[in-house]
Order: structure tokens, then C-alpha cells, then sequence
């Protein structure tokens, strides 16, 4: 009963330290930021982006971001998604590192699209 509890602890401790990092890593706004040409970044490997995406969105994953990235304009935005937002925030500081201004964590691909309609 004892180890239960115990495993019980670790998995709630581990959603609300999850739960709390994806709210504060994501960015507010990006609706008016993709009205404004914002470009969405799927980071997802290629298999993961052909059973889907959101429409529209350029397909880089976090594996070849550090050979492609020169394939992106650092004068536009771009807002990083992935399937869970962990990616993401790891390509958005990538892209800032190599002198990009204005790139944003938009989390879950899936969630950023249920938020656009």
C-alpha cells in the first residue's frame, strides 16, 4: 500500500511539474502573430508530420534544424510545434542561438490548431 502511495506521489508530482512548464513555456498571442505571417515550424520527424499537421506549416525536425536552419530568414517568425511542446522549446532556443529575434513556443501542434478555428 505504502509503494502505491509513493508511485501515486511521483506520477501527480510529475503531471503538475509537466502541466506547469508547458503553461509557461508557451507564448500568448500567436493567433495575431500567424494573422501577421508568422510561420508555424513542425518540428516533428517527417512520419510524425504526414499523419498530421496544421496546414500550412513548414516541416524541419529537431534532428536536421541544426544542418537546415539556413534554409530559414531570421527577419521573419517563426512559432515552433511538436507533438508535445518539449521539442519546440529546445528548436525555438536552437534558432535563438543562431541569431533569430522572433521565435515563439506554440507547444502541441494539435493544440495551437484547435485554437486557431
Amino acid at each position: 500500500m505504502r509503494n502505491l502511495l509513493i508511485f501515486c506521489g511521483i506520477v501527480l508530482t510529475v503531471y503538475v511539474v509537466y502541466r506547469i512548464y508547458r503553461y509557461q513555456t508557451l507564448e500568448n498571442g500567436l493567433d495575431k502573430l500567424i494573422k501577421n505571417g508568422a510561420v508555424i515550424l513542425d518540428v516533428r520527424t517527417e512520419k510524425e508530420y504526414a499523419m498530421g499537421h496544421i496546414d500550412g506549416s513548414l516541416n524541419i525536425s529537431l534532428g536536421e534544424i541544426r544542418e537546415r536552419y539556413v534554409e530559414l530568414d531570421s527577419n521573419k517568425t517563426y512559432i515552433t510545434v511538436c507533438s508535445h511542446g518539449l521539442r519546440s522549446v529546445k528548436v525555438e532556443h536552437i534558432l535563438k542561438e543562431k541569431g533569430f529575434k522572433k521565435v515563439y513556443n506554440g507547444g502541441a501542434w494539435s493544440d495551437l490548431e484547435k485554437s486557431l478555428k
